[in-house]
């Protein structure tokens, strides 16, 4: 019986100018050595990934495959979270954001807007190339900022919004279609789609596409005070990919979900390495397993406590102990005898 496969790394908390974490060849050694199976790669690091030579070439993607093969390492997703975070970006970010564009693009929002649906096209372009079914990333926002709003938001504003985010995404979701690729959307506090309700507006607002999935990152529901395992009973079939992420949430007289704008030490709810934080991976991973979840479990490192490496070196072992072999056998097999539709019925008196 198939299950969840891992354990994988998500590698672009680890880029980094010293080796190992300054090559794909390097940094994929290293992960191996600390038992990962998997590596997700961010397309915007050309340290790991050429994203315009690997949307051109498939021989080039076998060689990028080749590199991770030669320590036994599979490439799980290609990550495209900053440029699509720039598919949609609202003016009131715009100076923020443009960290995450070429130079030459920053002051240009619509310039930068052009050139991030040009990368999120390619992310699915490479995907193919790779033999990958899915990828992942974010969704923009354009309504975030109106989340708690004083005055009331004018009537209309939140379906403009959705409205506009879907005329973005759904002709980038057709070449998912035709490339055969999900998009997996992060869901994720500071994008339009942060919770169940959001991913439901715009999967309608984008008519239900079929390539329209979701990246499954616990943490963001724990810091939001949401049922994380209610939400893969409701959303299962949308999952196809999952961040392996740990979070706690310690509210107290002086702050809650909003954190007071404290930094990420002292806020209320916390991003933690795995094993650290008060997330039930035990409970998340039966419930993917019971719902039959093929994909990868990515390590996703964002702890404001411990070191990265610390954090990676613990985080495959820990991964590995809660991934479930699913069983072909029910447990009272043994006690089970054959039967046919004449013998239920002589059971039931008819």
């Amino acid at each position: 019986m198939s299950s969840i496969k891992g354990p994988a790394i998500f590698l672009a908390q680890f880029m980094g100018d010293e080796t190992p974490f300054n090559s794909l060849s390097s940094i994929v050694k290293w992960a191996a050595d600390l038992g990962y199976k998997g590596v997700q790669l961010p397309s915007w690091d050309a340290r790991v990934i050429d994203l315009d030579k690997a949307a051109e070439s498939k021989t080039y993607c076998d060689e990028i495959a080749g590199v991770c093969g030669e320590h036994g390492v599979a490439i799980t997703e290609l990550s495209c979270h900053l440029q699509g975070q720039l598919v949609a970006v609202h003016p009131a970010y715009d100076a923020a954001f443009d960290a995450f564009a070429p130079e030459a693009l920053h002051q240009r929002p619509a310039d930068r807007q052009v050139w991030a649906v040009d990368q999120v096209t390619k992310v699915a372009k490479a995907s193919q190339h790779l033999g990958l079914s899915g990828a992942v990333g974010f969704s923009g926002s354009l309504a975030f900022p109106y989340l708690y709003p004083w005055p009331q938001r004018p009537a209309g504003l939140i379906e403009e919004a959705f409205g506009e985010l879907a005329r973005r995404w759904k002709p980038i979701l057709d070449v998912y279609d035709a490339h055969g690729v999900d998009f997996g959307f992060e869901i994720h506090p500071g994008e339009d789609l942060f919770d169940g309700t959001t991913f439901e507006r715009f999967l309608a607002a984008v008519d239900n596409h079929e390539r329209c999935r979701i990246t499954y990152d616990p943490s963001h529901f724990l810091l939001q005070q949401l049922d994380y395992l209610a939400f893969i009973d409701i959303y299962h079939d949308r999952i196809s990919a999952f961040h392996v992420k740990d979070a706690e949430f310690n509210p107290n007289g002086r702050q809650g979900v909003y954190s007071g704008y404290a930094d990420w030490t002292e806020r209320a709810g916390r991003f933690r390495s795995l094993g650290d934080g008060q997330v039930d991976f035990r409970g998340i991973f039966s419930k993917l397993t019971q719902y039959g979840f093929e994909g990868w479990a990515v390590l996703e490192w964002e702890c404001c406590l411990k070191h990265p490496e610390q954090g990676a070196a613990e985080g495959a072992s820990f991964i590995a102990d809660h991934i479930i072999r699913r069983t072909d056998k029910a447990f009272d097999d043994f006690a089970g005898g054959s039967s046919d539709t004449a013998a239920l019925h002589k059971m039931m008196g008819f």
